[in-house]
This record gives C-alpha cells, sequence and structure tokens, in this order.
C-alpha cells in the first residue's frame, strides 16, 4: 500500500500545456519535477508533525510525474507541506526555471 504524500502544482495543467506547445519533453519534465520535489523534502519533513512515534516524517518522499492526483482519503489536510514547499521555493524554482529556459531556446522565432 502506498502510504506517501503528494503535492499538486496549482496552475500544473496549464503549464504543462504551454510546455507541451513550445516542444518540450515532457518526460525531461518527470525529471525536473522529481528534482524539485528532493529540494523541497528536507524543509516538509522538518515540518512533518511529530507524533508519538515520528513515522510520519520518516514516510515522506520526492516523486514525480507528468501530472499527479491524489484521491480523498477522508484524511484532514494538514498545512505542514505547503509551509515547507513555500519555505525552500527559491531553491526548487531553479531547476523550473533552467527548464523553461532551454524549451524556449527550442522555440523557433523566440
Amino acid at each position: 500500500m502506498n502510504t506517501g504524500k503528494a503535492l499538486m502544482v496549482v496552475g500544473q495543467k496549464r503549464f504543462v500545456a504551454t510546455m507541451r506547445k513550445a516542444g518540450a519533453d515532457l518526460d525531461e519534465l518527470k525529471g525536473v519535477n522529481r528534482e524539485a520535489a528532493e529540494i523541497a523534502l528536507p524543509a516538509v519533513q522538518a515540518l512533518a508533525p511529530v507524533g508519538k512515534t515520528g513515522r510520519l516524517s520518516k514516510s515522506l518522499r520526492a516523486g514525480a510525474t507528468k501530472k499527479a492526483g491524489w484521491p480523498g482519503h477522508h484524511i484532514k489536510p494538514r498545512l505542514y507541506v505547503n509551509n515547507g514547499v513555500a519555505r525552500s521555493e527559491n531553491a526548487w524554482m531553479k531547476p523550473y526555471e533552467a527548464f523553461v529556459e532551454k524549451t524556449m531556446k527550442q522555440v523557433k522565432g523566440a
């Protein structure tokens, strides 16, 4: 059973569609997503509730897909993931910036 957490990027669908139209390699985007998730992971783990066992922080992992979703599990949302991602934004934005720059260089007439 997969108990990992998932993050969804607001505007992800539009970003992917724009990058596809620009000729981006979406398999490469999956790698960029993984790199960004691995950069953000320590900040998220540091904010995870400890509880009695501390297992939650240890269970968090970086995952990446071209698009992702998380079905309802009747679990009350916690903001530690959002806060950790926000705190590490300057670091994980760099791979996306490089990806967009590389893609834009491939666009004819740009």
